[in-house]
């Protein structure tokens, strides 16, 4: 609860009140997180730009902390606002590129299933059978599993090991 209230205020004072040249490209606040005993708040922040460009500003946002908290006790009206640590947003550098990854593998699987299709009515236009289209993951992943063999029904070996024994006797 705190902590949104102190992003939109501090996303307010960024936009309206800092003129520092350092803020190239406009940072987002994409997440606060408040301590329990509400002395010191983690601000993660995106920033559009070189890492140069993103160093700079990150820097320039640390260097402002100070007046950022003035202006946030006067807003919020708090007897003592808390501490603001800056942070880059690692989470969402790697939420974005385990989206691309996501996206790779559903490109590929539309490619496979596309392969799949069209050698299923090659092989019906010529009526034999179509030879399975694997990818290269799929033949390795084949090639390292365990082969399974199938064991005649009543030869015992698919029989428990205390039924055996109770058999006996």
């Amino acid at each position: 609860m705190l902590g949104s209230t102190i992003q939109k205020e501090l996303a307010l004072i960024i936009m309206r009140e800092l003129h520092d040249p350092r803020l190239t490209g406009l940072p987002s606040i994409t997440r606060v997180h408040v301590s329990p005993d509400l002395s010191v708040a983690d601000v993660f922040v995106t920033i559009m730009g070189t890492p140069g460009q993103q160093t700079a500003a990150l820097n320039a946002l640390r260097h402002s902390a100070g007046l950022m908290r003035t202006r946030l006790t006067k807003a919020l009206t708090l007897r003592v606002a808390p501490y603001i640590k800056f942070h880059f947003d690692e989470d969402l550098k790697k939420e974005l590129e385990m989206m691309e990854l996501l996206d790779k593998v559903h490109r590929e699987n539309e490619e496979l299933d596309r392969k799949r299709a069209e050698a299923a009515a090659a092989a019906a236009g010529t009526g034999e059978a179509a030879p399975p289209v694997t990818d290269a993951a799929t033949e390795a992943a084949s090639e390292n599993a365990p082969s399974v063999t199938e064991v005649p029904p009543g030869t015992g070996a698919s029989e428990s090991p205390t039924a055996e024994t109770n058999e006996r006797k």
